[in-house]
C-alpha cells in the first residue's frame, strides 16, 4: 500500500458516525412508535432514553477515532443498533408486563439499559487500555486456567435456575461466566494453534484415513471434549458446552486447513450428545421437549416423560401467528411464552411482530457482524490475530445459532442468551468485550499495511511501501521461515551495492 492509506482512516469513522446516527434514528423510533402503539402517547422516559442512546453511540466513536482510527467502520454501529433493538423489544415487553401484574414478571428494560452503558463503558476502556492484541498471547495459559475456574464454578453452587447451573450468585448480584469463558477460550485458542499448528497439521501417523497429529497435541484436544461433557453433565448446560467444543473445532480448522479434524469433531460431539441426552435427566427433558413439543398439551399421564414446559410450543404458535411481516410493533402476545419471553425467548417477539422479514432483518444484522469479524481475520498480519478474530466471530455466531435453532425447533433448546437482544447483564458486557477486541485487531490490521517511515531518497517511497506491505514481504509465517537466510538478508556484494544505492 502507499501512502494514500493514511487519508483513509478520516473516511471510515465519518462512514461510522452516519452508521451510529443512523442506528440512533432507528433505535429511537422503536422506542416511541412501541410506546404510541401500546399506549396511545409518548413514551415517559423517551427524552433520557434518546440521550443515553446518544451518548452511547458518541463516546465509543470518539474513543475508536482518537485510539483505533483505522478500524473496521461497521462493526460498532451494528453492535448499537442490535443493542438498542434489544432495549425496544424489552420496553415492549414492560409495556405487558406492568399492564398484567398477574404476570408476576418485573420489568427489564430499565436494568438492561443500565447494562448496556456499563458494556460500552468497558469496551471503551479495553480499546484504551489494550493498545495492541498481541499482548493476549503472552497470558494464554494463565487466561485458561482463570476460564476453567469460571466454568466449572458454577457447578459448586447448589441453586440453580430452571434445570441449568449456569450462575455464580453474590448476594444480590448474579453472573453468567459463560459469557465471560467464550472470549477467554477464544484467546487461549488462538495462542495455543499459533504455538502448535504445524505440529497438528503436518506431523503424526494415519489412523483409518486420518491423520492424527502427537500424542503431546492429541491430548490437549481430547481434554477439550471431556470438559465440555464434564460441563453437559454437572451443569447441564448446553449452550455453553456446544458453543465451547463447536469454537474448537472450528479455530484447529483455520489453524490447520484440513477437513479432518471438523469431521472428527462431529463425530466426537455426536457422541458425546447421543451419551448424555439418553442419560440425563435435564437434557433428555429438552431433548423430549424438542422432539414432542405439542404432547405438552395432551393429558399428563400420555405425555413423554420429562416433558413438562409449553415454552416451545409456545414459541412455534408466535412465528406461526407472526406470519411474514408480523402482528406490528406491539400488537402480538410474547408474554404467553412465559418468564424466558424477555431472555431466551426473545427471537419470537421479533417473530410475532416483526414476522419472518423482521427475523431475517435481525439474523442479517448478526450475519454482517460476523462477517466483519472473518474479515477482519483475513486480513490481520499476525497468526494470532487471525486466529482470534475468526474465534470471536464464530462464538457470535454459534451462539446466535443455539438460540435461533432452539427456539425455532431446530435444536433443543439452550437456555443461552441471544447477543445483545436478549436480557442479561454478563451477555451484554462480553459481547462488547468481543466488539472491542475485534476493533482492536482490526485497527491493528490497517497499521501494518502502512509504510513505516516518510519518504526518502530517489525511489524511497516506492521501496518502503513494499517493505511494509506484507502482501509482498510475508504472504504466511511459514513462507519467511521457509527462505533461506542469505536471500532473506541480502547478503554479497549485491547486498552491499543495494545499501550503497539506497
Amino acid at each position: 500500500m502507499t501512502f494514500a492509506a493514511l487519508a483513509q482512516a478520516p473516511n471510515r469513522r465519518r462512514t461510522e458516525m452516519w452508521l451510529l446516527a443512523f442506528a440512533v434514528l432507528i433505535t429511537v423510533f422503536g422506542y416511541t412508535y412501541t410506546g404510541l402503539s401500546m399506549t396511545g402517547k409518548l413514551p415517559d422516559g423517551l427524552p433520557g432514553f434518546a440521550a443515553a442512546m446518544f451518548f452511547m453511540a458518541l463516546v465509543p466513536h470518539l474513543v475508536v477515532r482518537r485510539f483505533a482510527p483505522r478500524a473496521d467502520p461497521l462493526i460498532l454501529p451494528l453492535a448499537t443498533l442490535l443493542s438498542g433493538i434489544g432495549l425496544v423489544l424489552l420496553n415492549r415487553l414492560d409495556i405487558t408486563y406492568v399492564a398484567k401484574p398477574s404476570l408476576h414478571m418485573a420489568p427489564a428494560a430499565g436494568g438492561q439499559l443500565v447494562w448496556t452503558v456499563i458494556g460500552v463503558a468497558v469496551c471503551t476502556g479495553t480499546l484504551m487500555l489494550l493498545r495492541d492484541h498481541r499482548f493476549l498471547q503472552r497470558y494464554i495459559y494463565l487466561t485458561m486456567a482463570v476460564a476453567l475456574v469460571l466454568l466449572m464454578a458454577p457447578a459448586f453452587f447448589s441453586a440453580d435456575t430452571y434445570g441449568a447451573k449456569r450462575w455464580i450468585f453474590i448476594g444480590p448480584l448474579s453472573l453468567q461466566p459463560g459469557e465471560f469463558v467464550k472470549i477467554m477460550i477464544a484467546v487461549f485458542f488462538a495462542g495455543y494453534l499459533t504455538l502448535n499448528r504445524d505440529a497438528l497439521a503436518l506431523t503424526g501417523r494415519r489412523v483409518m484415513g486420518v491423520q492424527l497429529p502427537p500424542g503431546r497435541q492429541l491430548g490437549p484436544i481430547f481434554t477439550i471434549w471431556i470438559i465440555s461433557l464434564l460441563v453437559l453433565v454437572f451443569e447441564r448446560d448446553l449452550g455453553t458446552s456446544l458453543i465451547f467444543f463447536g469454537l474448537f473445532v472450528i479455530t484447529l480448522y483455520m489453524a490447520t486447513e484440513r477437513t479432518s479434524w471438523v469431521l472428527c469433531g462431529l463425530a466426537m460431539a455426536v457422541v458425546g450428545a447421543a451419551v448424555v441426552g439418553t442419560t440425563e435427566p435435564h437434557v433428555k427433558g429438552r431433548v423430549m421437549a424438542w422432539l414432542h413439543p405439542m404432547d405438552i398439551f395432551l393429558p399428563e399421564k400420555e405425555r413423554p416423560p420429562g416433558l413438562i414446559s409449553d415454552q416451545a410450543a409456545q414459541a412455534l404458535f408466535g412465528f406461526g401467528s407472526g406470519g411474514i411481516s408480523g402482528t406490528g410493533l406491539g400488537q402480538g402476545h410474547p408474554e404467553l411464552i412465559g418468564f424466558a419471553g424477555n431472555s431466551d425467548f426473545i427471537l419470537t417477539t421479533v417473530g410475532e411482530e416483526l414476522g419472518l422479514a423482521g427475523v431475517m432483518a435481525v439474523l442479517l444484522l448478526y450475519v454482517l457482524l460476523a462477517q466483519r469479524g472473518l474479515r477482519v481475520g483475513l486480513t490481520a498480519r499476525d497468526p494470532f490475530g487471525k486466529l482470534l478474530a475468526v474465534g470471536l466471530a464464530s462464538a457470535l455466531l454459534l451462539q446466535v445459532f443455539v438460540v435461533s435453532g432452539g427456539v425455532t425447533g431446530l435444536i433443543p433448546l439452550t437456555g443461552k442468551a441471544l447477543p445483545f437482544l436478549a436480557k442479561g447483564g454478563s451477555s451484554l458486557v462480553a459481547n462488547w468485550v468481543m466488539v472491542a477486541l475485534l476493533i482492536r485487531i482490526s485497527d491493528s490490521a490497517q497499521r501494518r499495511r502502512e509504510p513505516v517511515g516518510p519518504p526518502g531518497g530517489r525511489g524511497g517511497t516506492r521501496r518502503r511501501a513494499r517493505a511494509a506491505d506484507p502482501d509482498e514481504t510475508q504472504a504466511t509465517p511459514r513462507v519467511v521461515a521457509a527462505l533461506p537466510g542469505p536471500a532473506v538478508q541480502g547478503g554479497g556484494g549485491h547486498g552491499r551495492r543495494a545499501r550503497r544505492r539506497g
